[in-house]
């Protein structure tokens, strides 16, 4: 599938702040984000969704969070999209999203953890570049980190070219190219049944939190027991496992998987659940050296 570049964000621009995932326990800071957005020179525009919920969801229900997606898609005063949090909610939606509203519509659409589901099936059904990055609720709703704030306008204006591992450590040597695809593991894991694959070589980057090793490695192994996956990915970048049980079993799981796979895999990537992270265009083509930690993009990613 042709790959489609959303426009690159700029001063004046609107950013639709989006609840689709887990309830807003705390509209205040969709309010805080949403004024840090205008202080920057941006317009916002809050959905509905942010402020109403069904059990531990945004929205009154299933349908008006498709709605509100549809519509943000279809306003041609928005931008970009900017999702409000993660939590649950995004995998009740993608059999009623009609994906011809987001292909013919492309914009920036950006999010990370449950969200990984969406930037996933936006990729493999559109061909839309969608961003790993931070989100409304959590980021730039709080104490936005420097590091994080300009990551996400550095990339999304088009001027992220490479991204690096801090104090990377190497679990297999080497150099591959493919595109950049992944994000939050158990919500990848969660579209196992469903056509979420991509057709091209892919770099792999996973996070996650709160899983116990035990988890993550039922859920490597589930990913890696599909043909298409293990034929398709040609290296990994992990990020941060956050809040796990055993940093030293986890170290072990990550050297099994080197052992097997035999393909640069490297971890210390800002990829995570934590304040400072780096913003990932989904799904453009990159080289990927694990031995330096270094992710470099072949192609632009906005236009």
């Amino acid at each position: 599938m042709e790959q489609i570049k959303p426009k690159k964000l700029k001063k004046g621009d609107t950013i639709g702040i989006l609840a689709v995932s887990g309830r807003i326990k705390e509209p205040e800071k969709i309010h805080n984000c949403s004024k840090f957005f205008n202080e920057l020179g941006y317009k916002t525009l809050i959905s509905d969704t942010c402020y109403s919920s069904h059990r531990y969801m945004a929205g009154n229900n299933d349908d008006e969070c498709i709605n509100a997606l549809h519509s943000f898609f279809l306003n041609d005063d928005i931008n970009a999209i900017i999702c409000a949090r993660g939590g649950y909610g995004t995998l009740r939606l993608i059999n009623k999203i009609n994906w011809n509203i987001v292909r013919n519509n492309p914009k920036i659409f950006a999010g990370y953890s449950d969200i990984t589901v969406l930037l996933s099936l936006m990729y493999k059904k559109c061909g839309l570049i969608t961003f790993h990055s931070a989100m409304a609720n959590g980021d730039f709703g709080s104490e936005i980190e420097e590091y994080t704030k300009d990551s996400f306008f550095n990339t999304l204006s088009g001027k992220t070219n490479v991204i690096n591992a801090q104090f990377p450590k190497v679990y297999y040597e080497g150099i591959a190219r493919g595109i950049i695809w992944g994000g939050n593991l158990a919500s990848l894991v969660s579209l196992c049944g469903t056509d979420f694959i991509p057709d091209e070589d892919i770099i792999l980057f996973l996070e996650d939190l709160n899983e116990p090793v035990y988890k993550t490695d039922k859920m490597l192994t589930q990913l890696f027991n599909i043909d298409k996956i293990r034929n398709k990915v040609k290296g990994i970048a992990f990020g941060e496992f956050k809040d796990i049980d055993n940093r030293y079993f986890l170290d072990q799981l990550f050297k099994e998987l080197a052992n097997d796979l035999k393909i640069p895999i490297a971890d210390g990537f800002k990829m995570t659940h934590n304040k400072v992270k780096d913003t990932i265009p989904y799904g453009i083509k990159v080289n990927f050296d694990s031995q330096n930690g270094k992710i470099s993009f072949i192609d632009n990613y906005v236009i």
